[in-house]
């Protein structure tokens, strides 16, 4: 093929490839292997029609073939091509020839096709319906009409369609703008409506790399809780009575409750703790920004990357350029440094943390001390009535390891030993109901749940399978040493019960992933934090609410923990402010949301962490999403995609790769541009070696006229001047610039990070900006 036709059809091309033997692709070989060859953007002019679309395949098979040396052999080995917005192709080919391709003139990058994970914590430990922290008001949000006119995609596990959640009741027509599916052709029990617009799967990916699909697998169908919990946090309907075995008992609703919203199945039954993969989660961002979606959720996500071997930041790049908003989970690898994912600029990234409600079920001792716990266990003790407690550990069955019996791993519980009693089991490694199934089975009647030293404080309620509480770290030391110390130790498990107004709220989640980015240190990642821990939010009927096999209960609603849970909340407000706000960009909405959080928690005092030590911006990024303030921001920071690339050139990517993964005729710079400029709403500078910094930002009034003034909370140790000092703003949309000049103090500081902030303030309006600075 000739470099022009290359050029003309083949810009944004992504390729998975995966080796072969002879001319067909083996896919249960021990030797295969997928990657991703990234090239760039299509040239498609106008509407995209079936025939552009086809004959850019026909491409994808002349440029394959130009490599295998037969058209017939790339037909073949071709899985999935991308033909509507990003360009490329999967296929099964050997490593030599992966190899080959990345050395090709027009290719960005080649990477490994790697599988992602779901940021959800269920009842594993992994390092809907908010109260007062986060519920929109109605008065405030109705002229957005609860987001109505604004289409929600999720790429997840599916949605189940049958949930009250995604009913269609009292919405019109379906906008004429959406261009997606149903794709229920293999699955007749499968159905859309008003609500509930659209819905596809892709799983040629996942089976590429764990081998040939049965039919199962050929439907929207969430099979697993994720999909649905999420996106009808996203934009599910108003639904009365919504609870937990009774508790947490509301009106459930989501974020945009009048959103028509569409499902995109990429994650799949784990296989060796693989869920979703990059080939799938490609083409679903393809179709979803070709159907006409306004904002995607995308509560997954990988090992951080470089943009242009990221699936998920590749995808969202095309979306922005569409000025489709795309909300990530920043992961729940915390609370260790440096763990966050999806760090891509053009990306919204979502912490976790807690709302005031709380599902109570304390430990009560015989020595009268009372420790606060959690629980939705629906079953309870006797009223008042004590039972031998003792450590899991006591129970040891034989030949089996203490630190398997001291986890409560199944079997390893003697239940000569166990029955009768509760029994304390520790917390992480096996699945915490799990941990409770094992203690039933030996016939334990209650389960005492321990934080470990990481998890501290952060409680999560889940459906035990029998009455059990999870308690801190603290008290976890404390109930160690009244059995140690006690010749007969009992105690008595509450009943749950939903206690409103808890203090302090929000604080931040252990699971939550952490800044700084590993990958670009110079934005601060996650930008927002928002309810994350035991949210309420419709389910599968597919399984149980533990997605433990041995349950066999079921549940219209479920609460679940996870920036998996965090991001819809966002995702949700995203679509309230598109609707109010149509021709907003991407990075304007961001703004809002982010300028207008709050670093605050309810008592009042700083947001804590897991630790109840004061959290930083590396684990809330700009704060607490505070969505009533978001719809009237006064100021915002906009930025366009010709600003990402130009960040990326500063970031150091090669002209040609940036040029073909623009799809336009852009050229870096003859000046490299400082790293900082990026007219992001935070500013960070990861090493602050040099005598000073000029940062500067450009803030559009979306406010009335109006004179802000600002006032700055330097970081200690570090000197910060804003220049001008006052800014008049005249009319709407008018836009100024300020620098801001960053140097350390004289004398001796400390080594390491530290935080301070800018806020410009109308006296009405307060935009706030995190400084991060590392000396």
């Amino acid at each position: 093929m000739k470099r022009t036709n290359l050029l003309s059809f083949l810009p944004f091309l992504v390729l998975l490839l995966l080796p072969h033997l002879g001319s067909k692709p083996i896919l249960a070989s021990e030797d295969v292997s997928s990657y991703v060859v990234y090239f760039g953007s299509h040239s498609h002019v106008g509407v995209i029609t079936q025939d552009a679309m086809d004959r850019v395949r026909e491409t994808h098979y002349d440029f394959l073939g130009s490599f295998t040396g037969s058209r017939e052999i790339a037909t073949d080995a071709i899985f999935y091509s991308y033909t509507k917005h990003i360009n490329g192709f999967a296929a099964h080919l050997d490593h030599d020839l992966a190899s080959a391709i990345s050395k090709h003139p027009e290719v960005v990058s080649v990477f490994p096709n790697k599988a992602l994970k779901l940021h959800t914590t269920r009842s594993w430990d992994f390092m809907g319906l908010e109260h007062n922290s986060y519920v929109p008001s109605s008065s405030i949000w109705r002229k957005a009409r609860f987001g109505e006119d604004s289409i929600i995609a999720n790429l997840d596990t599916g949605v189940w369609p049958e949930s009250k959640s995604f009913s269609d009741e009292g919405l019109g027509p379906i906008p004429s703008r959406w261009k997606g599916i149903c794709q229920n052709q293999k699955d007749a029990t499968f159905h859309c409506n008003r609500k509930l617009i659209g819905a596809r799967y892709f799983h040629k990916g996942y089976a590429a790399a764990v081998g040939p699909l049965n039919s199962s697998f050929d439907s929207p169908r969430d099979i697993d809780g994720h999909g649905s919990h999420t996106l009808s946090t996203a934009g599910g309907a108003f639904v009365p009575g919504a609870n937990v075995f009774g508790q947490g008992n509301g009106t459930a609703k989501g974020g945009s409750p009048r959103a028509r919203v569409a499902a995109y199945k990429v994650c799949w039954p784990p296989v060796k703790g693989n869920e979703c993969y990059d080939a799938d989660v490609l083409a679903a961002f393809d179709a979803a920004i070709h159907d006409g979606a306004d904002v995607i959720s995308v509560s997954l996500g990988g090992e951080p990357a470089s943009f242009f071997k990221d699936s998920v930041a590749i995808g969202s790049f095309h979306a922005a350029k569409k000025g489709i908003v795309v909300v990530c989970s920043a992961g729940n690898s915390g609370p260790a440094d440096s763990t966050v994912s999806n760090v891509a600029p053009w990306q919204i990234t979502v912490g976790a943390s807690t709302t005031d409600r709380e599902f109570a079920s304390n430990l009560i001792l015989g020595n009268g001390k009372h420790y606060k716990g959690q629980s939705l266990a629906p079953s309870s003790l006797p009223h008042a009535k004590f039972y031998p407690i003792i450590a899991a550990s006591d129970a040891k069955a034989k030949n089996v390891t203490a630190s398997d019996a001291q986890l409560c791993k199944i079997g390893s519980l003697d239940p000569q030993k166990a029955k009768g009693k509760i029994l304390v089991c520790l917390r992480g490694i096996n699945g915490r109901v799990e941990k409770g199934r094992a203690v039933a089975l030996a016939g334990g009647v209650g389960m005492v749940l321990e934080n470990t030293n990481a998890t501290g404080n952060d409680l999560t309620a889940d459906p035990h399978v029998l009455p059990a509480t999870q308690i801190s770290f603290k008290d976890s030391l404390s109930l160690s040493r009244y059995i140690s110390q006690t010749k007969k130790p009992i105690a008595h498990i509450t009943p749950s019960r939903t206690v409103l107004g808890t203090k302090p709220a929000p604080v931040m989640a252990a699971f939550s992933s952490k800044g700084p980015s590993s990958v670009a240190p110079e934005i601060l990642k996650p930008d927002i934090t928002a309810p994350g821990v035991s949210v309420i939010a419709a389910y599968t009927g597919a399984v149980s609410p533990t997605n433990e096999k041995f349950d066999p209960r079921r549940l219209l609603f479920n609460a679940v923990s996870g920036t998996s849970m965090s991001c819809p909340h966002v995702s949700g407000i995203a679509g309230l402010l598109k609707t109010r706000y149509p021709s907003w960009s991407p990075a304007a909405i961001r703004s809002a949301i982010m300028t207008t959080a709050t670093t605050m928690d309810d008592i009042p005092g700083p947001i804590l962490n897991s630790t109840y030590m004061k959290a930083t911006p590396f684990s809330f990024g700009a704060g607490h999403v505070r969505p009533n303030l978001a719809v009237n921001p006064g100021l915002v920071y906009d930025s366009g995609i010709k600003d990402y690339l130009n960040f990326l050139c500063s970031l150091g990517y090669n002209a040609s790769q940036i040029s073909v993964f623009s799809g336009k005729n852009f050229a870096c710079s003859s000046r490299k541009a400082s790293l900082y400029n990026l007219n992001y709403p935070s500013i960070t500078v990861p090493n602050l070696s040099s005598s000073k910094v000029t940062v500067s930002r450009t803030v559009k009034n979306v406010g009335r006229p109006s004179i802000y003034t600002v006032r700055v909370n330097s970081p200690e140790g570090v000197y910060v001047a804003v220049k001008p000092t006052s800014l008049n703003f005249t009319k709407v949309g008018e836009q100024k610039t300020y620098k801001v000049t960053i140097a350390k103090r004289k004398g001796k500081v400390a080594k390491g990070y530290v935080f301070g902030d800018l806020v410009w303030s109308d006296k009405k309006h307060r935009v706030r900006s995190p400084i991060v600075v590392k000396l």
